[in-house]
């Protein structure tokens, strides 16, 4: 064990104590939030061991501490967490970052399903993704199906903006399968009638949202 990782396991119970000390436990929330980011940041400034400093290495890092986060919430009245892995901006990058980032997020998605302690619930516009990823997605999703633990949505894909235009579409794409008329479609067109479109429809929101970078702001 080297020398940063002795003063860590000895500071880290002293760091929860106090964190706990100032909390209320009777307003815990039970849909938390996480947005993964700065991950190519904390690479450059934290190396592997070989010196590697690519945006995989960071990739790596994050989703390494899924679990962890996970078994805390289990510890307390969370019982729904959604986790942002991939923004539909995100698919933007070069496409060396993404290979290895959709092979990053694939493994994570089954080591998570692979505990069979939580229900993986994919959400995002996953025709953005490649069909390996989608199949991965497919069978995380089957696999845990019936476990009652912690619902994680995995949003892969994912943009705010892009949710509501697919939940207008399948509100139209809905309606008119039923044989209503344009005008009545637009007509019933609400807050409600979209909410049950959305990829999370049926969940309450987030609570508590967390970006990992420490930025105070959303994405999407």
């Amino acid at each position: 064990m080297n020398l940063r990782s002795t003063i860590k396991s000895a500071l880290y119970p002293l760091y929860e104590r106090r964190i706990l000390t100032h909390l209320d436990l009777t307003k815990t929330p039970h849909h938390i939030g996480l947005i993964l980011d700065g991950n190519r940041r904390w690479a450059k400034e934290n190396p592997s061991a070989t010196g590697d400093t690519s945006s995989a290495h960071g990739h790596r890092a994050g989703a390494s501490k899924i679990i962890e986060l996970l078994e805390w919430c289990e510890e307390t009245d969370v019982n729904l967490v959604t986790i942002w892995l991939l923004s539909s901006d995100n698919l933007k990058r070069p496409s060396n970052e993404l290979k290895s980032l959709f092979t990053i997020i694939g493994q994570t998605v089954e080591q998570l399903s692979a505990t069979g302690r939580w229900k993986i619930r994919p959400v995002g516009s996953f025709e953005l993704l490649p069909q390996s990823l989608r199949d991965t997605l497919k069978v995380a999703e089957q696999k845990t199906a019936k476990v009652r633990g912690i619902t994680v949505n995995v949003a892969i894909g994912y943009g705010g903006r892009l949710e509501i235009v697919d939940a207008v579409k399948r509100y139209i794409s809905d309606s008119a399968s039923i044989g209503k008329a344009p005008n009545q479609i637009a007509e019933e067109l609400t807050v409600d009638t979209i909410d049950q479109f959305l990829y999370t429809a049926g969940q309450p929101d987030p609570e508590l949202v967390i970006r990992t970078s420490g930025e105070q702001r959303l994405g999407g």
